[in-house]
């Protein structure tokens, strides 16, 4: 197989690894959502302990999976260990954040609002990297806000206040996003994905050690579950960016929404009302342009 035929075949398969990684990801919600809840799988998990097995088990299977094949294994010389940690806080934040949103709120919404974190990022990023915004970027975040509230319709009886711990998550994700590309510049992926997940899962135990209640069996099996898929769900995201470019790929990872909504119907019941819709829609409009600006 010649070069060309090659990096061909490796760009085709890099918005199938992104609807992948997609899947994956609104699963972990999913996941979150069935162990924040509770019901016949046992009492509801604190957001904390549900955290704890999301870093714990997918440093597990990382782990396992550098076993199988050492030529994946990186070096760790360079490593900027502060800003690893500061991004392993942020992102143990706001999965702990956005764990708790689902277990109170449906599903696609509380994802829908997640998604402003490319917002914090680019505003963030204007602040501390010195990064241009321009005026169409600006009216881009505008609509999202406007998604944000009329999914969330503060000042009435339909104010979903768990929606707060969304905005909060969008908020650390976007942070930790600033983090992540200034590691990227520098380091491996495969290195910055281990020590992220070693870092939070440090963290994430220690905290959850508070609220530890024992999970029934099956519970156990999901938290498994939630930390293989996370990491299965990294890996093909990290693999789709790689083999494609990014203004291709990126807006296929909004099919998390897609998928959030399947999966909270599908198990859940829920169904979305027009106001949901409206919001997430003009939430999806508004990071598809920003995934687009150059400026």
């Amino acid at each position: 197989m010649s070069t060309a035929t090659q990096k061909h075949h490796s760009a085709n398969l890099a918005l199938p690894a992104m609807i992948g990684a997609a899947a994956l990801i609104a699963m972990t919600s999913i996941i979150g959502k069935s162990l924040g809840v509770g019901g016949d799988i046992g009492d509801a998990l604190h957001p904390l302990q549900v955290s704890a097995g999301r870093f714990a088990f997918a440093a597990i299977a990382l782990g396992f999976f550098l076993l199988a094949v050492p030529g994946s294994q990186p070096t760790f010389a360079g490593t900027n260990w502060s800003l690893h940690f500061m991004r392993s806080l942020c992102g143990w934040s706001g999965v702990t954040a956005m764990f708790a949103a689902v277990a109170k709120m449906p599903l696609a919404e509380a994802t829908a609002i997640s998604f402003l974190s490319p917002i914090v990022t680019m505003a963030l990023a204007a602040f501390l990297l010195k990064e241009h915004v321009g005026i169409r970027k600006v009216l881009a975040s505008l609509l999202a806000l406007l998604g944000a509230i009329l999914i969330l319709r503060p000042g009435t009886e339909a104010f979903q206040a768990a929606g707060l711990y969304a905005l909060l998550a969008a908020a650390l994700l976007g942070l930790e996003a600033i983090f992540v590309k200034r590691l990227a510049g520098n380091e491996p992926a495969m290195r910055i994905l281990i020590i992220n997940n070693i870092i939070g899962s440090a963290i994430a135990i220690i905290v959850a050690a508070f609220v530890w209640t024992q999970p029934t069996d099956l519970q156990w099996v999901l938290l498994a579950g939630l930390g293989v898929v996370m990491a299965s769900g990294q890996s093909l995201f990290i693999q789709s960016m790689k083999r494609g470019e990014a203004s291709l790929v990126m807006p296929a990872f909004y099919f998390v929404l897609v998928f959030a909504g399947l999966y909270d119907l599908a198990l859940f019941s829920v169904i979305p009302n027009v106001f949901a819709f409206a919001g997430t829609a003009m939430i999806i409009l508004s990071a598809a342009l920003l995934s687009r600006m150059r400026s």
